[in-house]
Formats: structure tokens, C-alpha cells, sequence
């Protein structure tokens, strides 16, 4: 249903709800403002940036969303690409990366992806949330030690930088970060209503002007930011450019999406509700378009601050629109005061969000997981902190689609069958049916798809002795694609060159509509259909015993059944 929940909730909003949803979006606004900046930083571009995201993009999200509850705005999972884009193709690159991915996001909504998202497997989310949470905390040892370094953009050489510029390690700025991880850490112990990174971060910045420290700060490392927002800029379109942006837009779509349908799901468990995943995509995407004009970074649903929200009483997208306001109000007014937080207290802030957002436990448990699946976990991990967020994605999920298709293979059996069946009525009688030689019998187990067909393939050239009547069993195919068609036609065309009548025994109704669209089945031939075993079998032997009428050459045929 394409429809924003802001319309749905404004038919019995009342003054209560209002005063609810106000006041948890002003402390939203005060926990998504130092975040929105150290992101910014981490990414690579001027903090005012992260700023815009949240609010022209949080604004939108809200306003448009699929989500009561949803908080939209930079977040840690895109600080890894937005850096390389950055670094590659600069500011302008980024802006029509992050145009893109909101098309894409659009295009993704309505055409109802939103429950495709839920089939990106295990491994390959928390491989590569892992290694963006290794990745930001190795961005954040410059700041974090006060060095005074170029560092490298490789995982291993900026560690080979790092170790050999410890000597140079600015005592004040470890001591500032240092505080800001215990405050930030311990301040929840005592009183969970307060938010840990803004006292952080007032903590330092007052102990920076008090005591004089020579540390580096937000105005020292960035000139000139500013405190309006800025008009719209539509960046100039290089089609080479955009040609190669297209996996790095692509990847911003897929991990917004993820991210986004995530935060609803979990928000959706808080509060009891039922999000519109499709819509939620296309708020994302308008949210993204929203934010690239405006100069701002790419941005998808928070699950903190969606969490904060709704445990501080917001419950529908107004505490959204108003965290947004509140936002504009702090830039406006608290910049000149935003200038001051040193560079040290905003590394430590995201050295915390690294540590939480890691899929540690997936490492303890990773001997458990089937190998297949350890395999594509560490692979996507690996990629991501030593290469690209955008190859290790796509590397996980072909290598993912590989060993899943695998595993059905494996688990498609194809085998001759002796028959044996019960039948049940007040009492239970076991039948034993002996197959004659000149009847053979097969049955497929699984999913019938390109990936099994070679063992179907297979199984039929091992066939020695052609017989009469050949009965394929296909009551547990419930799914068959156009490679086991084709299969299916070389067995079909195999028996009619060689005298030998094909019959299909319970077919589903997938794979008897795709025989039937592929003129397979035809009103002339659907009697090569049964749907229970003594029918089959006695037409089996009819054919036989028609074959040696014949030929004025009858064996004797065993008997139907044996009790």
C-alpha cells in the first residue's frame, strides 16, 4: 500500500500524542546532532553535511515513510563507500551516486521489492556491517591519538602508519577521547534518560576551552562551515561518470533498503505496529534525491535513534519532523559552539557506534553456521575491510546464489523406484507392488531446476535397458524452471525415438503449468497425465501387454500386487 502512515495517523492525533511526539523529537534531534557531524567527518566530507542529511532526508522520511516511528539520517553503514566515491570521483561523484540510489530506492518501492529485501542472507548483512564497523574504527585513530599524519586510504597501511607514528601520540586528545568512551559507556548505567554522547561531548568541549588544550577541534579542521542551510544544486550529469557510479549507486540502494525495512522491523516489534515496507522504499529514495541536492550524504532509517524515539513516547512521523526542525534551530544557533568540539570526542563517539554495531557474536558462533555459510560470512568481512563494500556485496551474494543452488542440487534426488504404499482405512494394509522389467519407474525429489537438471541429465543416461513404459514420479517437485523443461523435452524426445511411452505421475501445479505454456501438455496428449499410482500403473501394463500382443510374443506378467 502506497500510502505515508503520516495519513493514517493524523485521523485520531491528539494534543497528548503531540506533546509526546515534541519532546522526543527535540531529544532525537539532541542525540542525532553530534552523531550526524562525526559521521559526516568519517566519511569524508565537512560536517554541515551530515547535518543536511538529517535533516532534509529525516524530514522526508518521516513525512513520506512506511513507519510510524522511522528516524531517517546518516548512519554508520555508509561511511565506508561515501569515502571511496568521495575519494574517486569527489563531491560532485557522491551527489549523483546518492541521486541514483534514491531513483533506484523509488523504482525499488514501485515495483513492491520491499519483502525481496528479507532474501539477502545472514551472512552477507553481518559480514559486511562487521567489516564497516572495523573500517570506521580504523578511520578514527588519527583523531583519536591527535596524530598529525597523512593517512593512507588501505586497511594495512594505515595500520603500518598508525604503529609507526605511536611516539607522536598527542597525550590531550588520547586523554579527551578516552573520557568521551567512559562517559559515553558509563552515563547509561546511571541514568539512561540522558543522552551519553551530548554530554560527551559538552564535557570535552568545556574541558578544551577551560584548560587551553592544544588539540585539534571541528573549526580547526574545517573552515568556513556553514550555518543555514544551502540552496538546491543539481550537479552537473558526466554520463561516463554516471556510467561508472552505477555499482556504487546500486550498493547505497540496497543497504538503505536493508537498513530502512530493518529499523521498521524492529520498531515494528516496540510499538505493536505494521510498517508499509513498499512505501518505506519510496520515501528512502525521495529522501536521497532530497538529500543529494541539498548537498548532504546519503541516509536511510536509524535503528538508535528510531529506538530512542520511541522510547521516549514518539509514535507517529510528527516527533520526526520535529527532531528535523530541531536540527535546523542547532545549526542556526549553536554553530559557532559546534566549532569547538574537538576532533578527539567525535572519534570516540564513533569508535562506540563501531563497537555497537559489529556482528561480534557472529564470530564466537561461527563454527556453528553450516561452512557454506562461515564461508560467504568471512569472505564478505574480508572484502569489505581490505577492498570494497561494493565488491564484497556482490561477491557474497553470487557466491551466496552459488552454494544455495548447491545445497538444492544436493538435496534433488533422482532415483528408480521400488514401490511400496499403504492404504488406510479402519485398519492399515501395506501393498508391495512388483514393477515388471518393461516399466520403469523414476521419481524426482526437490526443487527441479537448473541447478539438479544435470543429475537428471545423468541419471537417464544411465538407463541400460530401454523398457516399454517409462513413469516419471513428480508429486514432490513443487517448483520447476525452463532448464529442467528442457530436460524434461530431451527425455520426451529420447523416448519417442525409441518406442517408449512417457507417463507423469501427480505433477504439481508449478511445473504442470510450465509444461502446459510450453505446449508440453496439449489437449491432445493430456492423457499421459495420472494422478494416482494404480491408474498409472495399470495403463503401464496395458501398454506393455498391447506391445506384445503385437509382436504375438507374450511373457507371462507378474501379478498386479502381492499382499
Amino acid at each position: 500500500m502506497l500510502l505515508p502512515k503520516l495519513f493514517t495517523c493524523s485521523k485520531s492525533y491528539s494534543k497528548e500524542q503531540f506533546t509526546k511526539d515534541f519532546i522526543s523529537g527535540i531529544i532525537v534531534a539532541i542525540i542525532a546532532l553530534p552523531l550526524s557531524i562525526a559521521l559526516a567527518i568519517a566519511s569524508g566530507v565537512s560536517p554541515e553535511k551530515g547535518l543536511y542529511t538529517a535533516i532534509i532526508a529525516g524530514f522526508l522520511i518521516s513525512l513520506l515513510g512506511g513507519s510510524k516511528v522511522q528516524i531517517g539520517g546518516p548512519t554508520g553503514a555508509f561511511v565506508v563507500i561515501v569515502y571511496g566515491i568521495i575519494q574517486k570521483y569527489g563531491i560532485e561523484g557522491l551527489t549523483v551516486a546518492t541521486f541514483m540510489a534514491g531513483f533506484f530506492l523509488v523504482l525499488m518501492g514501485l515495483l513492491k521489492c520491499g519483502n525481496m529485501i528479507k532474501y539477502i542472507p545472514y551472512p552477507i548483512t553481518t559480514g559486511f556491517t562487521s567489516g564497516i564497523a572495523v573500517t570506521i574504527f580504523s578511520t578514527q585513530i588519527k583523531d583519536f591519538l591527535g596524530l598529525n599524519i597523512d593517512v593512507p586510504s588501505e586497511f594495512m597501511h594505515k595500520w603500518i602508519v598508525y604503529f609507526q607514528n605511536l611516539s607522536s601520540t598527542n597525550m590531550q586528545s588520547l586523554l579527551i577521547g578516552l573520557t568521551s568512551i567512559l562517559l559515553i559507556m558509563l552515563l547509561p548505567k546511571i541514568n539512561k534518560k540522558i543522552p551519553p554522547t551530548l554530554i560527551a561531548i559538552i564535557f570535552s568541549t568545556f574541558a578544551t576551552m577551560y584548560f587551553n588544550l592544544n588539540i585539534d577541534t571541528i573549526g580547526s579542521t574545517f573552515n568556513n562551515i556553514p550555518s543555514t542551510l544551502p540552496s538546491i544544486h543539481i550537479p552537473n550529469i558526466d554520463m561516463n561518470m554516471v556510467i561508472m557510479l552505477i555499482p556504487s549507486a546500486i550498493t547505497i540502494a540496497i543497504l538503505a533498503g536493508i537498513e530502512s525495512l530493518l529499523s521498521a522491523v524492529v520498531a515494528d516489534g516496540m510499538i505493536g505496529g505494521n510498517h508499509r515496507s513498499n512505501m518505506e522504499l519510496v520515501a528512502q529514495g525521495i529522501a536521497n534525491i532530497g538529500s543529494a541536492l541539498f548537498g548532504g550524504i546519503p541516509a536511510t532509517g536509524a535503528i538508535a535513534r528510531t529506538a530512542a524515539n520511541i522510547k521516549n513516547g514518539g509514535r507517529t512521523p510528527i516527533s520526526g519532523i520535529v527532531h528535523s526542525i530541531t536540527l535546523i534551530l542547532f545549526m542556526i544557533i549553536l554553530m559557532p559552539y559546534i566549532k569547538l568540539i574537538p576532533m578527539a570526542s567525535l572519534s570516540a563517539i564513533l569508535i562506540v557506534v563501531s563497537y555497537n554495531m559489529g556482528e561480534w557474536d557472529a564470530f564466537k558462533r561461527i563454527h556453528k553456521f553450516p561452512k557454506s555459510d562461515s564461508v560467504v560470512f568471512l569472505t564478505v568481512f574480508l572484502l569489505t575491510v581490505f577492498f570494497d563494500l561494493v565488491i564484497a556485496i556482490g561477491v557474497g551474494i553470487v557466491l551466496s546464489s552459488f552454494l544455495f543452488m548447491k545445497r538444492m542440487a544436493d538435496v534433488t534426488d533422482i532415483r528408480p523406484v521400488s514401490y511400496t504404499y499403504e492404504e488406510v482405512d479402519e485398519t492399515t494394509f501395506e501393498y508391495k507392488v512388483q514393477i515388471p522389467k518393461d516399466i520403469y519407474i523414476y521419481e524426482i525429489n526437490g526443487a527441479f531446476f537448473f541447478g539438479a537438471t544435470d543429475k537428471f541429465i545423468k541419471t537417464m543416461k544411465n538407463i541400460n535397458n530401454l523398457p516399454k513404459v517409462f513413469i516419471l514420479k513428480m508429486s514432490n517437485v513443487y517448483a520447476m524452471d525452463a532448464t529442467a523443461y528442457n530436460a524434461l523435452e530431451a527425455t520426451k524426445d529420447l523416448c519417442d525415438k525409441n518406442g517408449i511411452k512417457l507417463l507423469i505421475l501427480d505433477i504439481q501445479y508449478q511445473p504442470l503449468k510450465v509444461l502446459k505454456k510450453c505446449e508440453f501438455i496439449t489437449s491432445t496428449n493430456q492423457d499421459i497425465l495420472f494422478k494416482d499410482f494404480d491408474s498409472v500403473f495399470n495403463e503401464a501394463l496395458n501398454i506393455v501387454n498391447g506391445y506384445y500382443d503385437r509382436q504375438k510374443d507374450i511373457p507371462e506378467i507378474p501379478q498386479t500386487h502381492t499382499a
